[in-house]
């Protein structure tokens, strides 16, 4: 049996919530249940703009009292900062431990790596495999095979699950753009939290018309523009090799494959089919299913 492989994201950054009130806190801020989530879980969440748009998204840990957070590195100094003009009197402590602190991804074992930190299983898709947050130079598992984040990557792509800030731009992007939605992102049940109404009416009326898509064709690159004829159908995020993602108007790509007109990425035909964990379909002839998001 092959082993499973581990890789360190050094992409990844870590923040800590901790204190009395850290799990209401977060939960009237984000979109999924944080505050619930007990040890060796944890959740996929976001925090939006009050017009339902994406600012950061990222997984959430208990580890103890308190939470940590698994977060782009670049937005994690920014993350602090705008929790902190949501704190008031809020007995919580935010903190950066992007010095202090790594991101870990396993994958492809058949049962969780053993690390000095809180390991949970992925919340978005069980195929992701793992996620841990664990202190710098620490050990990793001996029964999984060290691997790089590139690796990840490539996992990550043939999935065809979207990351912030390469597939979807942060501040742009709605959550069902991102299919947040579809990877347990958003919890319809729960309370109110910033954005919370758009993202319901989006929700109740199925007016999402963006959504990821897996792409397949000869030399992707990031930030070729994906056209049929003349209409844009999006912008190639994540790619390696032959494949590749896209947050892309499924209605405007099914009107052209009804229609006959290939899908172009650049110069080359491209292939683009649904993630096998997709709950949504193509539009029933191509037709507007709505005009919330273009």
């Amino acid at each position: 049996m092959s082993k499973g492989r581990i890789a360190e994201l050094p992409s990844r950054g870590v923040v800590a919530v901790s204190g009395p009130d850290a799990g209401d806190f977060l939960d009237n801020l984000f979109t999924a249940d944080v505050g619930g989530i007990g040890n060796g879980r944890a959740a996929y969440a976001g925090l939006l703009t009050p017009q339902g748009k994406i600012l950061f998204d990222f997984i959430a840990f208990r580890d103890g009292e308190r939470i940590l957070i698994d977060i782009d590195r670049g937005l994690a100094a920014d993350f602090v900062r705008r929790l902190g003009l949501y704190k008031l009197r809020a007995r919580v402590e935010i903190a950066d431990l992007c010095a202090e602190r790594i991101v870990a991804a396993a994958w492809g074992g058949s049962a969780a790596p053993i690390l000095d930190g809180p390991v949970a299983p992925d919340p978005r898709l069980p195929a992701l495999g793992w996620r841990a947050i664990v202190p710098p130079g620490a050990d990793m598992a001996p029964d999984f095979e060290e691997a790089t984040e590139a690796d990840y990557e490539a996992h990550r792509i043939a999935l065809a699950v979207p990351r912030g800030g390469v597939d979807f731009d942060y501040g742009d992007a709605f959550p069902h753009d991102a299919a947040m939605d579809q990877l347990h992102g958003v919890d319809f049940r729960k309370g109110c939290y910033v954005g919370q109404e758009v993202v319901s009416r989006m929700e109740h009326r199925g007016t999402a018309r963006r959504r990821p898509v897996a792409v397949r064709g000869s030399g992707l690159a990031a930030g070729t523009p994906l056209t049929a004829g003349d209409m844009p159908i999006g912008t190639l995020g994540s790619a390696q090799g032959d494949l590749g993602l896209a947050i892309a108007r499924l209605d405007r790509a099914q009107r052209a494959r009804d229609a006959g007109v290939p899908l172009m990425a650049a110069a080359a035909p491209v292939e683009l089919t649904l993630p096998t964990w997709a709950g949504f379909d193509w539009p029933k002839d191509g037709g507007e299913d709505g005009a919330e998001a273009s």
